[in-house]
């Protein structure tokens, strides 16, 4: 009896240990989330709603999946802003990036150069559209659009066309928040509130496929929407510098998709009136359309084109806005001429950024990524038209490569969306944290980006969770 009752005793001790355990670690999250709202101000949240939603502390990441500290799992289906590429912790980008680590971490990039950097704008040279060959490092997207406006508008102030100050961009545009690209963007959500001291842009209508006032299908459609930006470069062609867009999906507008042929229009346009088309394909460059570059589809070649995201995987802040030799040239003479382009970031061309930038490019080209998403994009789009396109609140389902976007809305018929104050998307995304899916909306638009390796099964799993949350918020 006495062995008997050590053993049971033994098995309570065992039992209270696991639960002082579990008490313990639920102390500590309560103490992190809390020191969290004490000092952080969370990107593009209202803090207010952190009272109902508090942060999710997230330990490690593998794959497309990240965990938090009590061990729950999430999968990242927007890749964590659309910039996780690979999966989290790959193997070999953790193994360039401690490799770098030991030989050097930071160098000024003024009159100093390294072997990654070197790297980096050789490979990309290779897969870039024709004519880019110059690189200038900054390290966020937001910077690169930045750099991108004033080259263009340097360029032309030296090159005898000084009237050329204003730049042209779409209606319901993204392109980062600081004030230049603030200004060219067009989604009041983000601007409104500084308009006084934004730029003043010429403001094109943007297509709008789901919603088309020229009754056009994508199948056979020819841009005619692209009249309106005819009817801009005839009125202020001559005193733009710069037109900026995103090439076939605007992103923050709700993933929006658009045809090439809008793209081939518009660099047709942009050499007709000597304005430089600046591709911001910070969001759709590296294998996000299923091409390497969004501009690829339209076998087009912008004058600058930006990037980041994607650039290191996910890994490291970093972004280049790269041009063509000719703009280069215009700034190239002797110093006293006052031309140089007196643009820098401490953390340019950062050599750790660099090195995941370098191994993301051979990952891509050894491992076939880009292509192998291929195979899988079109089941992955059937399983979400089967399962999701019948639903009554469903208005359209649009896609490009692995991205998918869902648009939901009170009317279908009349493709009438919420009331805004309903904030239907962000009750999904709620519903679907629950469950362990990231599906953070864009409004009322919810959407996949995940990262290029996602499965067939992680596909069908997402698309399910996505299901219920729609049905749990709106019903059958």
């Amino acid at each position: 009896m006495s062995v008997k009752k050590n053993d049971e005793q033994q098995i309570c001790n065992e039992k209270l240990k696991e639960l002082k355990k579990t008490q313990d670690k639920s102390i500590e999250v309560r103490n992190l989330v809390e020191m969290d709202l004490n000092h952080i101000w969370h990107p593009c949240s209202q803090m207010k709603d952190y009272e109902e939603l508090p942060p999710i502390v997230i330990e490690k990441g593998r794959g497309i999946n990240l965990y938090d500290v009590n061990g729950k799992a999430y999968v990242d289906v927007v890749s964590s802003w659309w910039c996780n590429l690979l999966g989290h912790c790959n193997e070999r980008i953790n193994g360039a990036v401690k490799k770098q680590l030991d030989n050097l971490e930071h160098v000024i990039f003024a009159n100093f150069t390294h072997r990654p950097a070197i790297e980096l704008c050789e490979g990309l040279s290779k897969v870039l559209p024709r004519g880019l060959t110059r690189f200038c490092f900054t390290d966020n997207g937001s910077s690169a659009i930045e750099a991108a406006m004033k080259m263009s508008f340097q360029y032309h102030y030296q090159t005898g066309n000084p009237q050329k100050k204003r730049f042209m961009a779409l209606s319901d545009a993204y392109h980062g928040e600081t004030v230049g690209a603030l200004s060219v963007g067009g989604v009041d959500l983000y601007s409104q509130i500084y308009k006084p001291m934004l730029m003043e842009i010429v403001r094109v209508e943007a297509p709008d496929c789901f919603r088309c006032k020229y009754g056009k299908c994508r199948e056979n459609c020819n841009a005619e929407c692209f009249e309106a930006a005819e009817k801009s470069f005839e009125e202020f062609g001559n005193e733009v510098c710069a037109f900026m867009v995103e090439p076939l999906i605007q992103g923050a507008a709700g993933m929006r998709i658009y045809p090439p042929v809008y793209l081939k229009k518009l660099r047709a346009a942009c050499d007709e009136y000597n304005v430089h088309l600046i591709a911001d394909e910070i969001a759709t460059g590296y294998g996000r359309t299923g091409k390497m570059f969004a501009c690829d589809h339209a076998g087009i070649s912008p004058d600058i084109m930006c990037l980041s995201k994607g650039i290191t995987g996910g890994y490291m802040p970093m972004a280049v806005a790269v041009t063509t030799d000719e703009i280069y040239k215009g700034f190239y003479a002797d110093y006293s001429e006052g031309k140089a382009f007196m643009h820098s970031h401490t953390y340019s061309g950062n050599p750790l950024a660099c090195s995941a930038a370098v191994e993301v490019l051979k990952i891509l080209n050894d491992e076939k990524i880009i292509e192998r998403a291929n195979e899988r994009a079109p089941f992955f789009n059937k399983i979400i038209k089967d399962k999701l396109l019948n639903h009554k609140n469903v208005g359209e389902i649009r896609s490009l490569g692995l991205i998918n976007a869902i648009e939901l809305v009170e009317d279908k018929e009349y493709m009438k969306g919420f009331d805004s104050k309903r904030r239907v998307g962000y009750e999904v995304y709620k519903k679907a944290l629950e469950k362990g899916v990231v599906l953070r909306p864009l409004g009322d638009v919810i959407y996949f980006n995940p990262p290029l390796i996602i499965t067939e099964k992680e596909m069908e799993h997402v698309v399910e969770v996505c299901l219920e949350c729609i049905i749990e918020v709106l019903g059958e």
